[in-house]
């Protein structure tokens, strides 16, 4: 079997559904791009590893490696899409668009369409003069648990020297990030009739002073912590949702508040954690065991990196591009566990990640795949 062409393999990529969400009935097995991958890697010589996720639910990591012992590059990427809202889509989310000097499709940039630059870039150089190891990594489930990648950081055999996880930065290199946490504040009272307040507990009320207690949290994050890297050089604290109560002439039983944090580099999720929980102390103490915080999802801590490592360096000199800070997050936390310089580094602009018609700019194509291909070059090529 040869490889397709480059636009082929993003036409097939595009073409399998592979949505991953918290809702289980929106998620779709990634089985089938897990497949096409690994029949690609193996027409160029590449030994596969399909490994289904703990717990199943038909979730599946790929490990493709070419040349032998440790050490090399990995390319590392998700397989995994958001959902989308069909309304909002001018274009079909799973078949490959060309118009207007763009290439739409859900997952053309976030982040399916890496995998298509990879491995076109890997089949045009010459596998005989390889003198490092290659490694191709596609993860299950990154947009909401990254299972995947907390999968694969426990591999006994996975040894890399470097990895470049293709999310969309414009192929600018990414050597740090902050994390993610997603929590419930929940609120337990005690139902009533509204006619007489004092036979219940309020949990709206209670949850207003949870409030004002999170955004004096807000504050004092943003006044004590700071790295001058980021954008935003604090850590953040939303106020993303909040539901509560059935109806005007009931005493509120529950309410539940969902806040977005994102921890900086030095700042460690339970740190944070447990900021969150000193915040709603003085309140559980006056109405007992009345809140409850609780994740959303498992916690995804800060990816610390540096602009001195040779990789960094590298990809720095090779794209003419500085290393950033961002304020997203990816699998890099976790891949880093493996003991390998990371950076985060591919095509297409973050700007397009998550939306509607998401697209890659066709004149990005080359230079991409140029900055790729001498990326790779550098690292497993004499």
């Amino acid at each position: 079997m040869s490889l397709p062409s480059f636009i082929s393999m993003y036409q097939q990529l595009i073409a399998a559904p592979s949505i991953s969400a918290i809702e289980d009935s929106l998620c779709m097995s990634n089985k089938s791009v897990i497949e096409l991958l690994a029949r690609w890697c193996e027409s160029l010589g590449f030994t596969c590893e399909i490994i289904e996720l703990e717990g199943g639910k038909g979730r599946y990591n790929l490990l493709a490696k070419r040349g032998q012992g440790d050490g090399g590059l990995m390319l590392a990427g998700h397989t995994d899409t958001v959902p989308f809202d069909d309304s909002r889509w001018n274009h079909d989310p799973f078949k490959l668009t060309q118009q207007d000097n763009k290439l739409y499709g859900l997952g053309s940039i976030d982040m399916k369409g890496f995998f298509a630059f990879v491995l076109q870039a890997i089949s045009e150089l010459d596998e005989k003069q390889q003198t490092q190891p290659i490694l191709i990594l596609a993860t299950a489930d990154e947009e909401t648990t990254m299972a995947g990648a907390q999968q694969i950081c426990k591999h006994p055999n996975l040894k890399p020297a470097r990895c470049i996880i293709g999310e969309p930065t414009d192929m600018t290199p990414v050597f740090t990030h902050k994390g993610h946490m997603s929590t419930a504040i929940r609120v337990v009272g005690r139902s009533g009739h509204s006619s007489d307040p004092e036979r219940g507990l309020n949990a709206i009320e209670v949850m207003h002073k949870v409030t004002t207690k999170s955004l004096i949290l807000k504050e004092q994050l943003k006044n004590k912590y700071s790295v001058e890297h980021f954008e935003i050089p604090y850590p953040t604290l939303n106020l993303g949702h909040i539901h509560g109560g059935d109806n005007a002439n009931r005493i509120c039983g529950c309410c539940e508040m969902h806040i977005d944090m994102r921890p900086l580099p030095g700042l460690s999720v339970k740190d944070l954690q447990a900021l969150l929980i000193d915040a709603t102390k003085d309140i559980n103490e006056q109405y007992p065991n009345a809140v409850s915080v609780i994740d959303l999802h498992e916690p995804i801590p800060a990816f610390s990196g540096s602009t001195d490592s040779a990789l960094v360096k590298m990809a720095e000199k090779i794209a003419g591009e500085k290393a950033v800070a961002v304020n997203y997050c990816t699998e890099a936390p976790f891949i880093q566990q493996l003991g390998c310089e990371t950076i985060v580094m591919g095509p297409g602009s973050i700007n397009q990640a998550h939306q509607p018609d998401e697209f890659l700019a066709m004149e990005k194509i080359k230079p991409s795949q140029h900055i790729i291909t001498e990326i790779i070059k550098a690292n497993c090529f004499s």
